[in-house]
């Protein structure tokens, strides 16, 4: 396993096994007098046959939208929206809510209302769950309906459904949190790969890397779907925290005695299951993550991130598009104009922003010291600015901040130079941030942000915003 290209085999492989499955339930289905779609879908409401029979009518439906092309997959979608309740039945449902005449009668008219209010598609949404891997085409499901609807509102209230139910079944308390490692499933091992969206991983020996002994990788997982991950995070045990990721991911780095180490690094979490947006699994898997740790490495005191902010970049760039004064000292832009005119730059303003984003601009600018050190201070006293008082209304602007902060850390340290890779020198010009999770005061932050918009940081943090 050299080839990181190869890694769909396994997939595809058991992708079409599942579909195979599907398509020999569904042959054994009797078409009906009515065997439009929509009225295989009121066939599968209506439960004729029995479990097994209602199974492969619902498998029939499923292989007939994997099959489907985009207009026929939208086409399958409104139809399955068209099942919603009756609003006729509605209206007398409130009626007789509103000529109840005592308790009794009021309690018993709010159940039937509510059992009204029900619509059809449920029952049919649920019934997917009883086939092969059908947990995962109801995922998969919503995860095609959330572009699709940005167009087409008539699929909102479908999607809001399958919303509801998913939140439910992939309630926390159903999940299992797995270790995952190198002689895990070669499958799972294909998907850790696949779902990788914070630092990719180019090849088997880069995977093998980050599964090595001195390193932890965790998974959440729903017992319908054993060999889909939803969401993992990848640890590293060092000494102190970590302030480049080049410097953490590196193959040739020595592998370090894991109980040698005072430091647990969070240093990756991936969302595996776009159809799962909204439904939150990071704060309480990290949580986890730290209790097992702590069980097995009695010697860490320390428990960090190092992250990225994928917006920093967006953000000061607007911010440089628009002159404002203060936006880079005096002195700073002294500093960026000389330390440009010493790399033989040309910059025709005095404008300290724009001497800024001439720097920024250097294709090369990470490797000239000079360039380094002028963009140092502009650069990390912004940052904390972006992350200490930017919002989006009560929440911190940056996601990945909002979602540390959110869950019980505080900023501890920005880090130059912490991501030169392209991706990473194009939306935060290089700069990570370690959040850090002190364990007996993760509540006390938590209930800081969510409840009053307190964003808790370093001294050292809150005095670079001072200059």
């Amino acid at each position: 396993m050299n080839d990181i290209a190869a890694a769909p085999t396994l997939f595809d492989r058991a992708l079409r096994r599942v579909t195979g499955l599907w398509r020999d339930m569904a042959a054994s289905v009797t078409p009906q007098e009515d065997d439009s779609l929509a009225g295989q879908m009121r066939a599968c409401l209506d439960g004729r046959g029995g479990e097994v029979s209602a199974r492969n009518r619902a498998a029939r439906l499923a292989e007939t939208y994997l099959a489907a092309d985009p207009a026929a997959r939208l086409e399958f979608l409104r139809t399955l929206a068209g099942f919603d309740a009756n609003p006729a039945a509605v209206a007398a449902a409130y009626t007789a809510l509103a000529d109840a005449a005592d308790e009794p009668a009021r309690m018993a008219a709010q159940s039937a209302l509510r059992r009204t209010l029900e619509p059809p598609r449920l029952r049919l949404l649920t019934q997917f769950t009883t086939i092969p891997d059908g947990m995962k085409f109801l995922v998969d499901l919503r995860a095609s309906m959330l572009d699709t609807m940005k167009t087409d509102p008539y699929l909102r209230a479908l999607e809001s459904d399958l919303r509801g139910l998913l939140a439910n079944w992939f309630d926390v308390g159903f999940l299992e949190m797995v270790p995952v490692s190198w002689n895990s499933p070669a499958l799972l091992l294909e998907r850790l790969v696949q779902y990788e969206a914070v630092h990719r991983i180019r090849n088997w020996q880069d995977l093998k890397n980050r599964l090595d002994s001195d390193r932890r990788c965790y998974a959440f997982f729903h017992p319908r779907m054993a060999l889909e991950p939803l969401i993992f995070v990848e640890v590293a045990m060092v000494q102190g925290l970590s302030g480049s990721v080049q410097h953490l991911l590196d193959r040739d780095a020595p592998v370090q005695d894991p109980r040698t180490a005072d430091t647990a690094i969070f240093y990756s979490i991936s969302n595996c299951q776009r159809g799962l947006g909204g439904i939150s699994f990071g704060n309480v898997l990290i949580k986890r993550a730290v209790e097992t740790l702590s069980a097995e490495f009695r010697n860490l005191r320390n428990f960090a991130t190092l992250s990225p902010l994928p917006g920093f970049r967006r953000w000061l760039d607007a911010q440089i598009a628009e002159p404002q004064d203060g936006l880079v000292t005096d002195e700073e832009s002294l500093a960026l104009r000389t330390a440009l005119a010493a790399a033989d730059i040309a910059t025709d303003s005095t404008n300290g922003g724009a001497a800024l984003a001439t720097l920024l601009a250097q294709r090369r600018w990470h490797t000239n010291p000079g360039l380094v050190e002028a963009a140092r201070g502009p650069l990390t006293r912004l940052c904390a600015r972006y992350l200490l008082v930017e919002s989006r209304g009560r929440r911190a602007l940056d996601p990945v901040a909002h979602f540390h902060l959110s869950n019980g850390a505080r900023i501890e340290r920005i880090n130059m130079l912490a991501d030169i890779s392209a991706k990473g020198l194009r939306e935060s010009a290089g700069l990570m941030v370690n959040y850090l999770y002190d364990l007996a005061k993760i509540e006390t932050y938590h209930e800081d942000y969510v409840g009053d918009g307190k964003r808790n940081a370093a001294t050292t943090v809150r005095r670079l915003m001072k200059g």
